[in-house]
């Protein structure tokens, strides 16, 4: 049984797992799609990635199918940016400082980074931000109770009843 001293831990375990997964999706997934198009020339890329692509149902004519996967890879390597910058720093908030909700913000930042830098594709990563962040919202954390600082408090002088009423006497002009 917990004294009136002892504070509830409060842990957001849900809020940091979803977030660090929609993170570890995020940098498979668009940083894997910004390095692997960034690190090929366009032979291979005509070679080996682009009919992979069409595989996959990604139809870009052939002639200008290089140019733009790699205007799509820089957006997907800025997206990537935008989604850590937020993120982490979420992660990093809601381990810190558990009660506050500025991390279940900054998780909603990375979901709509996340959705509209992927132009709707990564809408299941981005889903894992959204649903950390209403957690934020949907979870009832008590409120932190004051912080002890170690030190004994000190009590008020107490009066007595003979000190109270001769400062009374005295305020009233009356001599004892």
């Amino acid at each position: 049984m917990r004294t009136s001293t002892e504070r509830a831990a409060v842990r957001r375990t849900g809020e940091i797992v979803l977030a660090g997964l929609g993170v570890a999706l995020s940098l498979l997934f668009l940083g894997g799609f910004a390095g692997v198009v960034n690190g090929v020339d366009e032979q291979a890329f005509l070679r080996d990635v682009h009919p992979a692509m069409t595989d996959a149902g990604i139809a870009v004519a052939e002639a200008d199918a290089y140019e733009a996967a790699r205007t799509l890879a820089a957006w997907f390597g800025f997206t990537l940016v935008a989604v850590l910058a937020t993120a982490v720093p979420g992660i990093l908030l809601a381990r810190s400082r558990p009660r506050r909700r500025a991390a279940g913000l900054l998780f909603l930042g990375a979901g709509l980074a996340c959705l509209v830098g992927s132009q709707l594709i990564l809408y299941p990563v981005a889903f894992c931000f959204f649903a950390a962040a209403a957690l934020f919202v949907v979870r009832q954390v008590p409120p932190e109770e004051p912080r002890e600082t170690g030190r004994p408090r000190r009590r008020a002088a107490s009066t007595t009843t003979h000190q109270t009423s001769s400062v009374a006497a005295q305020s009233m002009g009356v001599r004892r």
